[in-house]
C-alpha cells in the first residue's frame, strides 16, 4: 500500500475516532445526567424514609394515648354506673322507709325524749312510772332512726349524684381528648401513608434512572472497543509509515552517499584537492590512499 494512501486511510480513521470521541461523550453526558437524577431521587427518598419513621412513631404515641384516655373514659363510665346503680338501691330502701316514717317530725321526737329523759332524772318515779317512761323513750328512738336513716340516705343521695355530675364532666372532657387524638392519629397516618407512596414512587423513578444509566454505559461499551480498535489500526498504519519514511531517507542518503563518493574519486583521479567531508566519506570506504 502506497504511503499516500495510507495518509488517506489515517485521516479517515481520525474522522471515524473523533465520530466516535464524540459520540461516546454524548452517551457519557447522557449515563452522567441518569446518575445525577437517581442520586438526587434516592437522596428524596431516604429523605422520605425518615419522615415516614417520625410520622409512624407520632402516630404510635397518639395510639397509645388515645387507649389510655379510652381505658380512663370507660373505667370513669363504669364507676358512674356503680353510683346510678347505688342511688337506684338508695331510692328503693328510702321508698320502704318512708312507710315506716312517723307522722312526728325529727325535731319533735328528739325534743320528746330529751323531755323524758329530763324527767327520768329530776323526778322521783315509782318502778312502774320509770319502766314506763323507759319504754316510751325506746319507741322515740325506733322511730328517730327511721328518720336519720332516711336523712343519712337522702345525704347520701345528694353526695352520690354530685360526684356523678363530677364524673360525667370528666367522661366527656376525657372522651373529647380522646376525639381529638384519634383524629390526629388519623390524620397522621393518612399523611405517613402518602409519604410512603411518594416513596415508592421516587424509587421506582429512581430505579428507572439507574436502568437507564446502566443501559447508557453498555451502549458505550463497544464504542470504546470499535475507538480502541481504531487507534490500534491508525498507530500501526503509523509506524508502517514512520517505516517507510525511514527507509526512503535511508535510500536516499544512500544515493546521496554514492553520489558524493563518485564525485570524490573522480576529485581524487585528477588530483584535485578534497574537502574534509569528501576526505571523510572516501576514508570510510578506506580510498584515501589512491592517486
Amino acid at each position: 500500500m502506497t504511503e499516500p494512501k495510507k495518509n488517506e486511510i489515517v485521516a479517515e480513521l481520525n474522522e471515524k475516532l473523533s465520530a466516535l470521541k464524540d459520540k461516546e461523550n454524548a452517551l457519557g453526558s447522557e449515563a452522567r445526567k441518569f446518575a445525577g437524577k437517581r442520586d438526587e431521587l434516592n437522596v428524596r427518598v431516604r429523605s422520605l424514609h425518615d419522615e415516614v419513621l417520625g410520622l409512624r412513631s407520632q402516630r404510635d404515641e397518639l395510639n397509645e394515648r388515645v387507649k389510655e384516655l379510652k381505658q380512663r373514659r370507660d373505667e370513669m363510665r363504669a364507676g358512674i354506673r356503680e353510683k346510678i346503680e347505688e342511688i337506684k338501691k338508695l331510692g328503693e330502701e328510702n321508698k320502704i322507709l318512708a312507710k315506716r316514717k312517723p307522722s312526728q317530725s325529727h325535731e319533735a321526737l328528739q325534743k320528746e325524749v330529751e323531755s323524758i329523759e329530763w324527767t327520768i332524772q329530776t323526778t322521783s318515779l315509782t318502778l312502774q312510772e320509770d319502766r314506763a317512761l323507759v319504754e316510751k323513750v325506746k319507741q322515740l328512738e325506733a322511730q328517730l332512726s327511721v328518720h336519720r336513716k332516711v336523712e343519712q340516705i337522702a345525704k347520701r343521695i345528694v353526695q352520690l349524684r354530685t360526684e356523678t355530675r363530677t364524673m360525667k364532666a370528666e367522661t366527656e372532657n376525657l372522651h373529647r381528648q380522646l376525639s381529638e387524638k384519634a383524629k390526629k392519629s388519623q390524620e397522621t397516618h393518612t399523611k405517613m401513608l402518602e409519604k410512603i407512596d411518594e416513596s415508592k414512587a421516587l424509587k421506582a423513578e429512581a430505579d428507572d434512572m439507574h436502568r437507564r444509566f446502566l443501559q447508557a454505559k453498555e451502549t458505550t461499551q463497544p464504542i470504546r472497543e470499535e475507538m480502541k480498535t481504531t487507534i490500534d489500526r491508525i498507530k500501526l498504519l503509523k509506524r508502517e509509515l514512520l517505516d517507510e519514511t525511514q527507509k526512503e531517507r535511508k535510500e536516499s542518503e544512500n544515493v546521496l552517499r554514492e553520489s558524493l563518493e563518485n564525485k570524490a574519486k573522480e576529485k581524487l583521479k585528477r588530483g584535485e584537492k578534497l574537502t574534509w567531508e569528501e576526505f571523510q566519506l572516501l576514508a570510510e570506504k578506506g580510498l584515501t590512499e589512491q592517486g
